[in-house]
């Protein structure tokens, strides 16, 4: 797998290297739903080329905190800001312009049309050349797997080769900074060292920014630099992947006291 990354590309677009003010930042967000708030003042961060993980029990406001950074979700308070410009007003398709990209749980792919089909829109939406685009949807399709559905219309594809085609297609934009919900749900084991590979590819490519969602907490531990912990809406922890996974409040909030009791008793000399 990794001569993805290896492989030049052609007429591909410069890539203007990270500066110190390349972040994806929100700043003392809250949101409500129905006098309940699903964040409460809530300050989180991404730099270009790192991989964030964004953990928390269901109900946390993990998917809110990504619809706030995409813009699919306003605030009562705070703000968003890329690359120090202030788009806590902007509309989910003008963010996408400036390069922000995600996927979503369920897909929202297009049904009719075919898996390279819709791979190539997402590097052709950026406005890439047609020959760039059948070049890196190639490139995406061998690396998971999709190779043999190529020209299946998504319709037909199981939920977690749907979601490999949206992790695809997402990938092919190219981002500045790109955000996976739930990427690795109904995934077999065996599949998440491809996708693995593919988010870093996506680093070497573009030097995205890269947030990552998914139940499966090993899989978001192992691939982050560092760790966002949401529950009841707030920051809970954060910190190196090794940091969170010997928090004591992260694991009370996933299992409980007898989750610490059992970390205490596995550090006990």
């Amino acid at each position: 797998m990794s001569h993805l990354a290896d492989e030049p590309v052609e007429d591909a677009p410069a890539t203007r290297i990270p500066v110190a003010t390349d972040r994806l930042v929100c700043s003392g967000v809250s949101v409500a739903f129905a006098g309940v708030r699903a964040l409460d003042q809530v300050n989180f961060s991404v730099n270009r080329g790192e991989v964030v993980g964004l953990i928390g029990p269901n109900g946390a406001g993990k998917t809110t905190l990504l619809n706030v950074l995409t813009g699919f979700t306003g605030v009562v308070t705070g703000s968003v800001h890329l690359d120090g410009r202030d788009i806590t007003r902007l509309a989910p398709h003008r963010r996408a312009r400036l390069g922000l990209e995600r996927t979503f749980q369920h897909g929202r792919l297009f049904s009719g049309l075919t898996v390279r089909e819709n791979v190539e829109l997402g590097a052709i939406a950026v406005r890439v050349s047609k020959r760039k685009a059948r070049s890196t949807t190639a490139r995406l399709l061998a690396a998971l797997d999709l190779e043999k559905v190529a020209d299946v219309p998504v319709a037909q594809l199981s939920h977690g080769d749907q979601q490999h085609v949206s992790v695809a297609r997402a990938v092919a934009a190219a981002p500045r900074y790109l955000m996976f919900d739930e990427p690795a749900a109904g995934l077999p084991e065996g599949s998440l060292t491809q996708l693995g590979l593919v988010i870093e590819w996506a680093i070497k490519e573009s030097g995205a920014g890269i947030v990552l969602i998914d139940h499966n907490v090993d899989f978001v531990l192992n691939l982050s630099d560092r760790v966002v912990v949401l529950d009841y809406g707030k920051v809970l922890a954060e910190g190196s992947s090794d940091e969170i996974r010997q928090n004591v409040n992260v694991v009370s909030a996933y299992l409980g006291e007898a989750g610490v009791e059992n970390l205490a008793a596995s550090q006990a000399p």
